[in-house]
């Protein structure tokens, strides 16, 4: 068994790369971060939707944004409702499709079913190879999608999307602490710019 200093250590040698992490994704995706917010503001203002997809911990994700963005980020900035669908969350379609027809097409069909031009789908893998997720982007894009993808540092995702937020790593516990304030980052910018209130600061506890 370790010694209480050998975990101390290991404690804090976790968090001080998780925190490294962060702040190299501040420099590197600053931009796409921003882009992406301005995509989504785009097709909320058209009277568009949201759609994410994801797997395990990334679907996870995409469940915690749609909420974010239905709900609320912040207890202190109130704002109307904000169409956002998490195509993780139909467990009999997820299950009946997989089972008849295959994995890879789970959130794909969803998008082909409930998708229309001008709305915009979030797909989250931090591998960037998600084979559902892949198939999900490109079929967006043939159904008149836009799309945003969280990645991590390698995969395919990133060439296939109007906007890729690519956190510099290949450690998937790190990415998906960076995408997860990525995604509050996102739902902050956008409610913000669709509901400007100059009294509204960050603030303090959300909906989840």
């Amino acid at each position: 068994m370790p010694s209480d200093a050998d975990r101390r250590e290991a404690v804090r040698a976790y968090l001080r790369e998780s925190a490294d992490i962060k702040r190299r994704t501040a420099e590197a995706c600053e931009g796409a971060i921003i882009a992406a917010a301005d995509l989504i503001v785009q097709a909320f203002r058209a009277g568009a939707k949201m759609l994410l997809c994801g797997n395990g911990g990334s679907a996870a994700d995409c469940q915690h944004m749609a909420t974010e963005f239905v709900s609320r980020l912040t207890r202190d900035f109130e704002r109307p409702g904000l169409p956002a669908i998490a195509l993780t969350t139909d467990t009999s379609f997820l299950t009946a499709f997989a089972n008849d027809c295959g994995f890879d097409g789970v959130f794909e069909r969803q998008v082909q079913a409930l998708g229309r031009p001008g709305d915009v789908l979030i797909g989250i893998s931090t591998s960037g190879n998600s084979a559902n997720v892949v198939r999900a982007v490109r079929g967006a894009h043939t159904a008149g999608l836009r799309s945003v993808v969280l990645t991590g540092a390698d995969g395919v995702l990133a060439g296939l999307a109007d906007v890729a937020i690519s956190v510099p790593s290949t450690d998937t516990q790190h990415i998906q602490e960076a995408h997860l304030a990525i995604e509050h980052l996102i739902c902050w910018l956008v409610e913000r710019d669709l509901f400007p209130n100059p009294t509204a600061g960050h603030g303090r506890g959300g909906s989840l």
